[in-house]
């Protein structure tokens, strides 16, 4: 009678034979003066530490970065262009609080709405092009819901594009760590405005051309994302740097501060926890994009193995000092029975400390694989059956 093993499981240490002493401790934040914070290793999607991350807050001005991802969605979609000129609506122009002070007399272009949105902050600015986008600033909303479900942020509510206190227009600081990374992957082309630090549209005031991110002018690692205030959220910040190191170059960790007392402390306490994420933790990759982290054997297949292993590379943060120390382990159905499509999940890469696992991220076939003619498939069944 046939015997079957379902899983058959592959020790590979990556560094070293050694496991993280089970007494390890996770770093702890530093104390942080704010209602609540998270920060996150972009590059690695994994949180590294937070405080009241799922607490209802208001976003304020962090509210446009939904805009935004609306935006650069639109661009990309090609549903706008860069060097189109939008009208000014009453509507726009009337708009409380921070502006890029433009008018209905103007007809600006959508690159410029940007710059004003992002970097001056303003509420005229973003208006003009959530209705450059969906027709209404009531459509643009109804989108900007959407958006957030379709990423996963459960328990964002928007009732408006610019941030502005309403009731039920709330969020928290892991759906804006969603959001932010989101951003920052889906659209490196546009990202890039979030480092400019000063910025006007020709024959406007002066009064309001000055990124309101401190970190821009202090840190050159820093190169986004954004600020927001009200009465009600205090005072708030989403800052986000990209440091080089030996063993992972270009590793991004992203800040969110919401609710501290000043501009100076959301500031300060953004830099302190950027900071601790990048000297608390350090980052590995344990795999590039595409490259097969196993090669296990294929039956009734055309080609003898498969590649397993990810389209992006497999990076982790791990506390520091503690890199030698990591093993990973593959979890695989065995036998492998063709045919496989490529991005078709096949087994699982678990990241371990000692007997703690880390995390879990899928491995998925990087080719396809079809099946053998039928008498290679005859042939290897009269094989598994004799196995």
């Amino acid at each position: 009678m046939r015997r079957t093993r379902w899983m058959r499981v592959l020790f590979a240490p990556l560094l070293a034979l050694a496991c993280l002493a089970a007494s390890a401790q996770v770093p702890q934040p530093p104390e942080v003066a704010a209602r609540s914070f998270l920060v996150l290793d972009v590059s690695a999607n994994q949180v590294l530490g937070a405080r009241e991350p799922d607490s209802p807050v208001e976003p304020a001005s962090l509210t446009k970065l939904m805009t935004a991802y609306l935006v650069f969605d639109a661009l990309k979609a090609k549903k706008i262009d860069l060097k189109q000129a939008l009208p000014v609506s009453e509507r726009a122009w009337k708009m409380p609080g921070s502006r890029m002070f433009i008018d209905p007399k103007m007809q600006v272009p959508v690159e410029d709405l940007i710059k004003g949105m992002i970097v001056q902050s303003g509420n005229d600015a973003t208006v003009a092009l959530a209705e450059g986008v969906a027709g209404t600033v009531e459509r643009f909303v109804e989108l900007m819901n959407q958006q957030a479900k379709a990423l996963g942020m459960k328990n964002t509510g928007y009732k408006n594009p610019e941030g502005l206190t309403a009731p039920g227009h709330t969020t928290t600081a892991r759906d804006l760590s969603i959001l932010s990374a989101r951003l920052i992957q889906d659209f490196p082309d546009y990202v890039g405005y979030y480092s400019i630090r000063k910025y006007r549209y020709q024959g406007t005031p002066t009064a309001n051309d000055t990124n309101r991110n401190m970190l821009l002018f202090r840190d050159p690692t820093v190169d986004g994302l954004k600020t927001g205030h009200t009465e009600a959220a205090g005072y708030c910040l989403i800052a986000t740097a990209k440091r080089d190191f030996p063993n992972l170059a270009g590793r991004r960790v992203l800040a969110i501060v919401l609710g501290a007392s000043s501009e100076t402390s959301r500031a300060n306490e953004a830099q302190k926890l950027l900071n601790w994420g990048y000297t608390a933790y350090e980052g590995l990759k344990l795999f590039e994009g595409g490259q097969a982290v196993v090669e296990p054997q294929v039956w009734k297949g055309a080609v003898k193995t498969v590649k397993l292993g990810q389209a992006q590379p497999l990076v982790l943060a791990v506390p520091a000092g503690s890199g030698s120390k990591i093993k990973t382990q593959v979890v695989r159905p065995d036998p492998l029975v063709a045919p496989f499509t490529k991005g078709q999940q096949v087994g699982t890469l678990k990241v371990l400390a000692g007997d703690q696992v880390l995390r879990e991220m899928p491995l998925v076939a990087l080719e396809t694989v079809e099946q053998a003619g039928i008498f290679g498939r005859a042939w290897d069944a009269i094989r598994l059956w004799i196995r």
